[in-house]
């Protein structure tokens, strides 16, 4: 048996995934075992903390340790990273961009086959390591694991070593380089720049398409032509004279859009609304632009897409609806955090020339909790219980009275940043009120922010407006925003956003037949085949653990608690 582990550390989403003889054993991002969101914060200084949790929680799985291990690779050549030294005029001192910078970067990012052999201790563990280019990592994650036998690819992000982004085709077990957009022209980077410039983080891009829902697209549309601009060749440009991205200034920013930038989300306007919509509108068009190039020069009718920008919901479904591909494959981790899963299957597939077996059927990838594991944290928590055989009717019949909030812990745990049935808080979807009370008890979210639907594959299309003209398995990733029905939007107004389009992940029975159920169930007392879905968290990373969910459950105002069979009812005021 051969095993391959595969890490991302150097930036954040720290994460780690293993697989064995070709087939997915398993992978985890680290904040699910840390606590920590992002699992650290990209730094200069920090590019060598590795994501130990989530190495070690793979070899568990495996009942390996790390002797086992035959080879191992992470998502960025430091090398490359030389290049960005001198190709900026705006930086901060001993910053990104700059000598001292990038070369303490390097250095310590070139530690990292040392340290990983320093701490597992075994001789030679940095002779089996590989340093992979970050983009060929993304679409690895994708293409190596989609059912595909040759495809387009697309990878989009802030950055990888000097590109952020990637165009290129895949064959068989081959992945070929077409184009690459490089440093300071950054889709990636101008939604950080603009998340920050609208009172945000820079981690907060899904804050911003959210509120861009909210304005015109229209009004800005002259100042982000400013920004970027798309060229003949299939790429585009982005001005750094305004953006400056390596610089804490955003007077240019503040000029271009004749208002201030905000600290808080609390100081949002109409204006902040249009500029988060025209951000919305020239990320729809730069990513339908390289679309059509990659379309013209490889002529796949496939696609796979991987990078932060392709779990931008909106672009998605704008690709989708064009019928430039007859079919779409987004691997549930787009983000740096699955860079670790591809970083594995570069290494069986292309450097090794194994010929590829597997293809990923869900999001579902961690070890499952056993019963006795679930219920000796309820015991030891102190919590009364109930147990029920027939918990998916149970959990329905208490959604159905409209009001209830339920955390629901089953299973596999998800792959990715999106909570897909195994790690969810459930809520009616008819209740006008419940995106108020879930921010208000629970989820302390911006009030524009809006919750996603969890639908019956077989009823979606009678709920949403779904393009037929191109295939995707992603649309059960909740990874693509579909438009409301006109005649359904007044019946879900928990999940239909103002511009009455919804987040929508299609329930599949045969991937996760215990939350179908579920739903089935709750339109049998509703006649609405969907529920209210989001992450089971407050504030926090998603829950992993049944003592995770326990702890997220007593310090908030949630209802009910469901850990597979067993039922536990809030006993504080609420």
């Amino acid at each position: 048996m051969t095993y391959v582990l595969g890490i991302n550390c150097v930036y954040h989403e720290l994460s780690a995934a293993l697989i064995k003889d070709g087939e997915f054993v398993t992978g985890i991002e680290e904040e699910r075992i840390s606590r920590i969101k992002h699992g650290k914060p990209a730094l200069l200084d920090n590019p060598d903390m590795l994501p130990i949790h989530a190495i070690d929680y793979c070899l568990k799985a495996a009942g390996i340790t790390m002797e086992s291990v035959s080879w191992i690779g992470t998502s960025l050549r430091p090398s490359d990273r030389i290049k960005n030294i001198g190709a900026d005029k705006y930086y901060e001192e001993n910053g990104w961009g700059t000598e001292e910078g990038e070369k303490k970067f390097i250095e310590k990012a070139l530690r990292i086959p040392v340290l990983l052999e320093k701490h597992y201790k075994v001789p030679g563990l940095a002779e089996k390591f590989h340093f992979l280019s970050h983009h060929i990592t993304h679409s690895a994650s994708s293409f190596l694991v989609s059912k595909y036998e040759e495809s387009a690819i697309i990878t989009v992000d802030g950055i990888g070593e000097f590109a952020s982004t990637w165009i290129g085709f895949g064959k068989g077990t081959d992945i070929t380089t077409i184009k690459e957009v490089d440093y300071p022209n950054s889709i990636g980077f101008l939604w950080e720049k603009m998340s920050r410039f609208l009172g945000f983080s820079e981690y907060d891009a899904c804050k911003v398409m959210g509120l861009a829902s909210y304005g015109n697209s229209n009004v800005y549309a002259a100042e982000f032509a400013k920004i970027v601009q798309l060229t003949p060749d299939g790429g585009f440009t982005v001005d750094n004279d305004i953006v400056r991205f390596r610089q804490e200034n955003f007077e240019p920013l503040e000029a271009l859009f004749r208002t201030p930038k905000i600290n808080s989300p609390a100081e949002l306007e109409r204006i902040h609304e249009d500029i988060a919509a025209g951000m919305q509108a020239v990320t729809n068009d730069v990513m339908l632009h390289i679309c059509k190039y990659v379309k013209d020069k490889t002529g796949s009718d496939n696609l796979c897409l991987a990078g932060g920008v392709a779990l931008n919901c909106v672009s998605n479904y704008e690709i989708l609806k064009s019928g430039m591909f007859k079919d779409i494959y987004i691997q549930p981790a787009a983000h740096d955090g699955g860079t670790a899963l591809g970083a594995a299957f570069y290494i069986w597939n292309t450097m090794l020339k194994n010929p590829r077996t597997y293809v990923m059927p869900d999001s579902y990838s961690a070890v499952a909790h056993t019963e006795e594991e679930i219920l000796s944290v309820i015991q030891k928590e102190g919590l009364k219980y109930e147990r029920h055989e027939d918990i998916e009717a149970k959990t329905a019949e208490l959604l159905a009275t409209g009001d209830n909030i339920i955390g629901w812990f089953q299973g596999k745990m998800e792959w990715g940043p999106r909570a897909l049935g195994n790690r969810t808080l459930l809520a009616d979807p008819r209740n006008g009120e419940m995106q108020e009370i879930l921010n208000v008890r629970i989820k302390r979210r911006e009030p524009f922010r809006p919750f996603a639907p969890s639908v019956l594959i077989e009823k979606a299309d009678e709920w949403f407006e779904i393009p037929t003209c191109t295939e995707s398995v992603s649309k059960e990733y909740m990874i693509y925003t579909f438009p409301v029905k006109k005649e359904r939007v007044g019946s879900i107004p928990a999940v239909t956003h103002v511009d009455e389009t919804s987040r929508v992940q299609l329930v599949n029975p045969n991937t996760n037949p215990r939350y179908h159920k579920l739903i089935s169930e709750f339109e049998k007392h509703t006649g609405i085949p969907m529920v209210l879905n989001t992450s089971f968290n407050d504030n926090e990373p998603i829950v992993s653990t049944p003592l995770d969910a326990v702890r997220t459950f007593k310090r908030t105002r949630m209802d009910y608690l469901i850990l597979h069979n067993y039922l536990i009812k809030q006993e504080k005021e609420i």
